[in-house]
């Protein structure tokens, strides 16, 4: 009886379905149904027709299946005899999923206080790096979306506090994956890992869109003007880079012998210096070749022993004669 006046009533109703207060906007909902893995939207395409969500709802077809599920078991109905509704279940199923794990809500004195269950952790050594999104060649940036190195110890239910405690970040889905590192072999003919190579990547699901800032590659040739401008200003990245390099040659080349550091580090601009270095030296000997032709025709010696008595070298005998 209970169903058949449930038919009726939405039979009946020519009031739009209710809408969940927690639900997500459009664009939202729209980047999560495309970010779903294939295996699961494979499945859910071989599902019939009639337990698929409807397109007005804001439910997906897992959640509709569960609420169709708890529905037929009467685990929704009120002291009142009444159904939940779709929007009021998604409402507290939401709650029930953005909650701080690892804090409670005591009665104490008739007043409700917070308590935390679980251990305080003080200054946490776990790093969140957030990375730029994978986006296939033609296809738009997912702002609903962010990427996130973790450690491998960390789990859903630890991104999503921390985005939620330390940011105020809310989100709706989290989908990790562990990589591993590949085997390296030592000099000694061991194999090892790198531990770099090895993480955890977090993909999370924004109720606000981040828009991440553009690729230098994906700026015009202004805006990467300004900002290289901007970033040598604030971090000084090319002086920081010509101080690396300098240090670089200075301890690998500065216990070489008779070693100067003279400016130049690329290898053109070695090739240019040892080019003009050439051609100083070409010209001086251009210079001294004229001087002792001058001298030659002049009858003057072009070269004097120092010594009185001395005997002549058959190098310098030989010039003379000619």
């Amino acid at each position: 009886m209970q169903a058949l006046c449930r038919v009726a009533r939405r039979l009946y109703s020519t009031q739009p379905p209710e809408r969940a207060a927690s639900a997500l906007p459009k664009l939202a909902a729209d980047a999560r149904d495309a970010s779903t893995p294939m295996a699961v939207r494979e499945r859910r395409e071989r599902k019939r027709a009639y337990l698929k969500p409807p397109t007005d709802s804001d439910l997906t077809p897992s959640e509709y299946s569960g609420y169709r599920r708890a529905l037929a078991k009467g685990e929704l109905m009120d002291q009142h005899g009444r159904d939940m509704t779709e929007a009021q279940w998604l409402d507290a199923l939401n709650e029930r999923r953005t909650r701080l794990r690892g804090l409670k809500v005591a009665d104490i004195n008739g007043e409700k206080e917070l308590q935390v269950v679980g251990q305080r952790i003080y200054l946490p050594n776990i790093i969140f790096r957030m990375v730029r999104n994978h986006t296939p060649t033609g296809k738009p940036y997912n702002p609903y979306e962010a990427t996130f190195r973790v450690p491998m110890s960390v789990t859903k239910t630890d991104v999503r506090s921390y985005l939620s405690a330390v940011y105020g970040v809310k989100t709706t889905y989290i989908r990790t994956a562990n990589y591993f590192s590949p085997l390296y072999r030592k000099y000694t003919g061991a194999k090892t890992t790198r531990a770099y190579r090895t993480y955890k990547r977090a993909v999370v699901g924004l109720v606000d869109p981040f828009y991440y800032p553009d690729a230098m590659e994906d700026m015009t040739a202004e805006d990467r003007k300004k900002r290289m401008e901007w970033l040598n200003e604030k971090f000084a990245l090319d002086a920081l880079k010509r101080w690396r390099r300098h240090e670089l040659v200075r301890t690998t080349l500065s216990g070489s012998k008779n070693w100067r550091f003279t400016g130049h580090l690329r290898r053109d601009k070695i090739l240019k210096a040892v080019a003009r270095s050439r051609s100083r030296i070409l010209r001086e000997v251009e210079d001294v070749k004229e001087e002792m032709a001058d001298k030659r025709a002049q009858g003057i010696p072009i070269f004097s022993d120092t010594k009185k008595g001395s005997r002549p070298s058959k190098w310098r005998e030989a010039l003379l004669a000619n």
